[in-house]
């Protein structure tokens, strides 16, 4: 799958959420709460890659490793889409810029 699927995929399911969420609270998240819940899902992710380190005991950590990671990633990629960033475009260039960053410091 491409960047360009993985994004398509992400927005039909935030899609699907707005729906739910106008369905059982009457509005669809915003932006600020959408990010709120980027957080949690960071707090959790740093939980299992304790638990994947050896330092915190959670059952089946790798599988639940994969979701969390999975989750982080479409919430930064409906973030990306919503503030009107182009994630693909953004990601591409500060790579770009960074290896030659650190390829200058390694040449010195």
């Amino acid at each position: 799958m491409n960047f360009a699927d993985l994004e398509k995929t992400a927005l039909k399911l935030n899609k699907l959420y707005e729906e739910l969420e106008i369905k059982m609270y009457g509005r669809a998240w915003t932006t600020e709460e959408l990010a709120l819940g980027f957080v949690g899902d960071v707090g959790d992710l740093a939980k299992l890659i304790q638990a994947d380190a050896g330092v915190r005991k959670i059952d089946d950590c790798k599988a639940k490793l994969g979701h969390e990671l999975s989750d982080c990633l479409w919430s930064i990629m409906v973030l990306a889409n919503k503030c009107g960033i182009d994630l693909e475009a953004e990601y591409s260039r500060n790579t770009r810029e960074l290896m030659e960053h650190v390829s200058s410091q390694l040449a010195t």
